[in-house]
């Protein structure tokens, strides 16, 4: 039973990439999928179950990214991850974030509870761990504007496609902060 689940959340977690959460209805997955709605709503417990299983996964491959970056100075990181959001075979997982991050803010019960605070802690953690002194007020202002650059250049990105102005405007917001 374990195998078809894992398989079948694989599955929907591809289909989710390409159609998004919002308007995310059992039947046409399930088609999709080779599955059936009873099904799926016996593995997953509800809709919502399978929501949170997919908004999970598309965390989990947010923090394989993160973890990556462990050992390198927050410019480093900063760099790294930058790399890793502009890239365009990452368009479909951050939009999804991004669904799910927004979703999260506008509806905080269901699925969606706690995604955005607690993709910001995951962020923020990684950067923190890049600092040699994390516990300092100018350190948490540092990550917390590093953050704010990467996520905001992030928005801009998928809303527009512009890989160069976007790279250049986080490359500027950075050598004029000194962080890289």
């Amino acid at each position: 039973m374990s195998d078809r689940r894992d398989d079948l959340l694989r599955q929907a977690y591809d289909y989710a990439l390409e159609h998004g959460l919002a308007d995310l209805s059992l039947r046409p997955l399930a088609t999709a999928i080779g599955s059936s709605p009873r099904v799926l709503l016996f593995l997953f417990g509800s809709k919502d179950g399978l929501v949170r299983e997919l908004l999970a996964r598309a965390r989990a491959d947010q923090l394989e990214l993160l973890a990556q970056t462990g050992g390198r100075s927050l410019p480093e990181v900063a760099a790294a991850v930058w790399s890793w959001l502009a890239a365009p075979e990452h368009r479909a997982l951050l939009t999804l974030w991004l669904e799910g991050y927004g979703r999260s803010l506008v509806v905080p019960d269901g699925p969606w509870a706690e995604f955005a605070r607690t993709t910001v802690e995951d962020w923020l953690k990684v950067l923190a761990d890049a600092q040699p002194d994390p516990a300092t007020p100018a350190a948490e202002a540092q990550r917390t504007l590093v953050l704010a650059v990467l996520r905001g250049a992030l928005l801009d990105l998928l809303a527009t496609g512009d890989v160069e102005r976007t790279t250049a405007a986080v490359r500027t917001v950075m050598a004029e902060y000194g962080q890289t």
